[in-house]
């Protein structure tokens, strides 16, 4: 477990930023400009305790890609922590060992493997002010893909979820918290719990297209069903694996996890509370890989002394950027 400090006088603030996801040549052709100059002004309005990456950081076996991104979050002079996600992952944990290595040589690296049997990267940062704990954050590895059968029988490949073995981890952790007095917890992942299906199903109000909602509005009014009129963002697509995997009813059991905090889909931005607990889907930062200008920039967490967490994005118009190249 890793231990950070709150501030008594202020909020502590957690900027997480997801999927850069640049490849090695980025950093030559201009994309890196325009991540650069998001991470600058994201860090200087917002001004973070900790800065998190929700996974994919880059493309595995890209490693001048992992150097050059760990060089742009050490710069910030802010303690950083990264998962990874299905694009670090997809050759195998070799070339993610190799990025932790490349990584962890640069100042402000902030990251646990965690148990060996459970993937690369599950750990908890506990915020602390003064020797009171007040918030936890767990940091999870959803790894790559796994294997789904559909209703036919058909075998196929499928975005994967956490496993029996990380369920149990989580729980017992939570167990330990309670007991040490932590009231709030926030668990950050790459691909999102199957869950996030029934949250955004809960929270659009019948015969309302959540396709049709434009990212460039921000906050919207009139698509959301009576009792979900405080959610916002937009649903371009889930991505998460096709079946419950039971891991959200231990959440509830537990009653500590209250925000979710998702990556991966880059387009997709919406929060939303669902039974007790916020789903959120991340701004992506940069143009690496998909990318869509409207949703540019990161999202913000700030933890209050009683332990509450409460989001919100903060959107940056790559068009009024400040850029080298320019």
């Amino acid at each position: 477990m890793i231990f950070l400090k709150k501030d008594p006088a202020r909020d502590f603030i957690i900027l997480n930023l997801s999927d850069p996801q640049l490849q090695n040549e980025d950093w030559e052709n201009g994309k890196s400009d325009v991540l650069a100059a998001t991470v600058k002004v994201l860090v200087e309005s917002v001004r973070p305790d900790l800065v998190t990456v929700s996974g994919d950081l880059a493309q595995a076996g890209h490693l001048d890609s992992y150097a050059k991104l760990a060089d742009l979050l050490s710069s910030t002079g802010v303690p950083w922590a990264p998962i990874f996600g299905n694009h670090d992952e997809m050759n195998g944990e070799g070339p993610v060992r190799d990025a932790v290595e490349v990584m962890a040589m640069r100042p402000g690296f902030t990251f646990e493997e965690g148990p060996e049997q459970l993937g690369i990267g599950n750990y908890v940062i506990l915020v602390k002010e003064g020797d009171r704990p007040v918030h936890a954050v767990f940091l999870v590895d959803t790894h790559d893909m796994k294997p789904w059968v559909n209703e036919k029988g058909e075998t196929s490949k499928a975005y994967s979820d956490l496993s029996e073995e990380q369920i149990k981890w989580y729980r017992d952790t939570v167990d330990e918290l309670k007991r040490e007095g932590v009231p709030e917890s926030t668990l950050i992942m790459h691909i999102p719990a199957y869950n996030y299906n029934e949250a955004i199903a809960a929270a659009i109000k019948p015969g309302v297209d959540p396709y049709s909602v434009d990212p460039a509005e921000g906050k919207q009014t009139g698509c959301w069903a009576e009792g979900y009129e405080d959610s916002f963002g937009v649903m371009r697509d889930i991505s998460s694996y096709p079946a419950d995997n039971g891991f959200f009813d231990t959440v509830l059991e537990g009653d500590h996890t209250k925000t979710f905090i998702a990556g991966h889909n880059h387009a997709s931005n919406f929060s939303i509370e669902y039974r007790g607990v916020r789903f959120v889907f991340s701004l992506k930062a940069g143009p690496g890989w998909d990318w869509d200008e409207n949703s540019n920039g990161g999202t913000v967490i700030k933890i209050n002394s009683a332990g509450r967490a409460t989001v919100a994005h903060r959107y940056v118009n790559p068009n009024t950027l400040n850029l080298r190249r320019n």
